[in-house]
């Protein structure tokens, strides 16, 4: 494995942790009240646009960062959802 790769992987580790935090938060606290439905609608946006881009690359760290990240987005507005009068 090249430097290159493991900057790479790296790099995917703490993009998964950057939703991290708002989903154990909201989570825990049962409420999503301040939490935007529109920003993780944009994030899943913007993940299948890299998914794409990652498959056309042949690049297995993009695909499956933002498969992660796709699926914390789509957790996130589930929550929402869920705890909308919380």
């Amino acid at each position: 494995m090249d430097s290159a790769n493991i900057v790479g992987y790296i790099a995917s580790a703490v993009t998964v942790f950057t939703f991290l935090p708002q989903v154990i938060k909201t989570w825990k606290e049962k409420s999503a009240k301040n939490v935007s439905l529109l920003m993780f609608i944009i994030a899943i946006v913007n993940e299948v646009l890299w998914i794409a881009y990652g498959v056309m690359r042949d690049d297995m760290v993009i695909i499956l960062t933002n498969i992660v990240m796709m699926c914390m987005a789509s957790l996130m507005i589930y929550l929402k959802l869920r705890y909308k009068n919380a």
